[in-house]
């Protein structure tokens, strides 16, 4: 396996509304500066904070499998669909973009958000109508397992379900303790620490320490296990996996 950590200053960062809306962007757009362009079918991943009223107005989508998961706050959604919904904190909004939608976002009190785009076999999925899910954060199964707590926001159990083989999972490690991530060959697993830092041991490759608001990748190869420990304090930390490859053609971005 191989690991790579991507400092703040290789993310690409971005903002809204006059600057209201700041967002690292662990992979970004063309042009704006991310280290990582795409990982696999995994187009785009931004963490959004907000201090004060904020508002992006209505914009288009349209192929994309788009997330956006609230970490604090709340997220004001409505779009062409005719869909007016908020989400709390702990919540998902899934909207699979198919043929075309346009959207609009308002935060009222300071929020943070994570938006997260997965890319299916797109020329399948402009065919498709649009469709919006909301979920709470109860609707996502939380499980304590020798004092980590892991919640399931996309895979195995989840209620949310897309067409990119993918998974997520909020990851709270208590200091000191080990959390273990199980990699078959060829995936690929993309980690930002948004609380506290720790340490990346893989089974063959070593330990790597990593620091809040890093990016950690890992690339599996044949497999193994990812073993990630919190060190001074609890640790939060967000792992995305999905496919080093996928067997349809992908959208290239040029930079």
């Amino acid at each position: 396996m191989e690991v790579q950590k991507i400092k703040p200053q290789d993310q690409a960062m971005g903002q809204f509304d006059k600057g209201k809306i700041k967002e690292q962007k662990p992979i970004g757009f063309p042009r704006e500066g991310s280290l990582i362009n795409r990982l696999g079918p995994l187009f785009y991943w931004a963490w959004g904070h907000s201090n004060e009223p904020a508002a992006l107005d209505f914009h288009p989508h349209k192929g994309f499998e788009i997330i956006t998961y609230v970490i604090k706050g709340n997220a004001y959604h409505r779009d062409t669909l005719g869909t007016e919904s908020v989400v709390a904190a702990g919540g998902a909004q899934l909207m699979q973009t198919g043929s075309g939608v346009s959207h609009a976002e308002v935060f009222k009190e300071p929020s943070e958000i994570f938006q997260i785009w997965f890319e299916p076999h797109l020329s399948q999925a402009i065919k498709r109508t649009p469709t919006y899910f909301q979920y709470n954060s109860e609707d996502f199964s939380v499980i304590n397992k020798e004092d980590v707590t892991i919640k399931t926001i996309l895979g195995n159990d989840s209620p949310m379900k897309i067409v990119t083989d993918a998974g997520i999972w909020d990851i709270t490690i208590p200091t000191g303790t080990v959390y273990t991530h199980s990699l078959s060959q060829k995936r690929i697993l993309a980690a930002l620490a948004i609380r506290g830092d720790g340490a990346f041991s893989l089974d063959t490759n070593g330990i790597t320490r990593f620091e809040h608001k890093d990016f950690v990748v890992v690339d599996s190869g044949q497999g193994g296990e990812v073993a990630i420990q919190a060190l001074d304090k609890d640790l939060r930390i967000f792992l995305i996996e999905v496919p080093s490859e996928v067997d349809y053609p992908l959208f290239r971005k040029h930079r």
